[in-house]
């Protein structure tokens, strides 16, 4: 099937200026006012700006999927809209059928979408003639297959509940989904065969990631835990390598960071919880077993995205307080080998972003020139405020961070105000593992911000479930 086209008339008024907006009458979606005009603040310290803003007439956005510089946005809508990055530029949209679209996965020209109307997966392949035309789709299958008159016999292991999480890992081959019925199923992309279906939790999934390096796959779930899994040597089976659990708070968002320092690669897995922790676990690239080496502080509510860039080194997380935080990891002190006597990894809170009225539902990474400036990184942010921003963040050294937070009171108010932004102060960091231990440590921890408190949302369901 193609993608919705608008009409030839109304293209060259997207395309133009950036202060214009989009036909309203061909796409509920409206740039903001804003756009275009958004820069840097004066002060140096503002190590982010919005590029663009959209602002949906209906539905929240619950997925967002990068790739070959288009941004694909997932809604209540059944649709699923196509934007030129990083400017938004509408690309047309493709009719997946009624019902949400819960999640999406992008790799190349392949295009994956989940419904919760069926349970069913689709997968897509994705034409763009050029970069101002109306992308194409067309669909290339569904998982699993709809069942014929002679195909009783054969197993199509549909998922039972909504599929909240999906992968691509394109160097096996290998689709992997996740849902809110505790499984984990591996399909096969060149025939669309389940090869594996196994229970990862015993509640639901709610993110999933594989890391290149080794074929791993890790999952997080509203049990409070986070799994590592590696399929078999030569077969298609996954088995359990370890279970990672630092208390008992679901576990909404996972993504990976590597790094390359001394003799061994190391890769830092992070995990955002309910109780607006981000707890982080280091192991070698490619061997051992995760260790936990300390957690981020500083949401007040439920951390519902993450997402990394600019080599590793940085970490975004959005959360259902409606703010997002640009995490930088410094150079580990000591060691250096990631043996023993490398010391834990600090962090360091860059920035506190406010741009969304909703909970910061879920957040990408990459995509246009922008994002291949050296030291920045280019961030996509949905929230449940009916809202889609696209972020460019630059990542400055320590001196000039100095300097910026000296000129910050200089920076012109009303522009800062313009573009909802906030500025934040080093700190809310934890680096000394449970959080029982670090009441106990001697030197005071610094903490600029308070402390989290756990969602509304999760502490209800707490309760009910302690009460049956």
């Amino acid at each position: 099937m193609s993608m919705s086209a608008m009409p030839a008339a109304e293209l060259p008024a997207m395309m133009g200026a950036a202060g214009g907006g989009m036909g309203g009458g061909c796409s509920p979606w409206v740039q903001s006012p804003l756009h275009g005009r958004l820069r840097f603040p004066p002060s140096p310290a503002a190590i982010y700006h919005c590029l663009a803003a959209l602002h949906r007439l209906d539905g929240d956005v619950h997925a967002l999927a990068v790739a070959r510089g288009v941004l694909f946005t997932a809604s209540d809508s059944g649709r699923v809209r196509a934007w030129a990055a990083p400017g938004c530029f509408n690309r047309g949209y493709l009719d997946v059928g009624r019902g949400r679209v819960p999640a999406l996965a992008a790799c190349g020209g392949t295009l994956v979408t989940s419904h919760s109307r069926d349970h069913h997966v689709r997968v897509w392949t994705v034409h763009a003639a050029a970069v101002c035309d109306h992308i194409r789709a067309k669909k290339a299958a569904t998982l699993p297959a709809k069942a014929g008159l002679l195909s009783f016999a054969k197993k199509r292991h549909p998922h039972r509940d909504t599929v909240s999480c999906l992968v691509l890992h394109a160097v096996a081959g290998l689709l992997y989904t996740a849902s809110h019925d505790h499984t984990v199923k591996a399909w096969k992309l060149s025939d669309g065969s389940c090869v594996d279906s196994f229970v990862a939790h015993d509640g639901p999934v709610n993110a999933m990631l594989v890391n290149d390096a080794d074929g791993c796959v890790f999952t997080g779930s509203a049990d409070g835990t986070v799994k590592m899994w590696r399929r078999v040597y030569g077969g298609t089976a996954h088995a359990l390598i370890i279970a990672l659990r630092s208390e008992l708070s679901p576990v909404n968002a996972l993504t990976l960071c590597h790094h390359a320092g001394g003799a061994t690669r190391r890769c830092f897995l992070y995990a955002g919880s309910s109780d607006g922790y981000v707890n982080i676990w280091e192991k070698e690239a490619s061997a051992g077993r995760p260790v936990h080496v300390g957690f981020l502080k500083g949401h007040r509510l439920a951390v519902f995205c993450l997402a990394s860039g600019c080599g590793g080194r940085v970490v975004v997380s959005g959360s259902e307080d409606a703010t997002m935080r640009v995490w930088r990891r410094e150079a580990c002190k000591g060691g250096g080998g990631g043996g023993e006597s490398a010391a834990p990894p600090s962090h360091t809170c860059l920035a506190v972003i406010e741009g969304h009225r909703g909970p910061v539902r879920c957040l990408a990474v990459g995509g246009g020139e922008a994002g291949d400036v050296e030291g920045s990184m280019v961030v996509y942010s949905a929230g449940l405020d009916k809202s889609v921003k696209v972020w460019r963040i630059r990542v400055v050294g320590k001196e000039e961070e100095e300097d910026d937070d000296d000129d910050e009171d200089e920076c012109d108010q009303d522009e800062v105000d313009d573009i909802d932004i906030v500025a934040a102060g080093k700190g809310d960091v934890d680096h000394h593992g449970l959080r029982d231990e670090v009441e106990a440590e001697e030197e005071p921890v610094v903490s600029l911000g308070p402390t989290p408190v756990l969602s509304p949302v999760w502490v209800e369901k707490r309760r009910h479930t302690s009460r049956g």
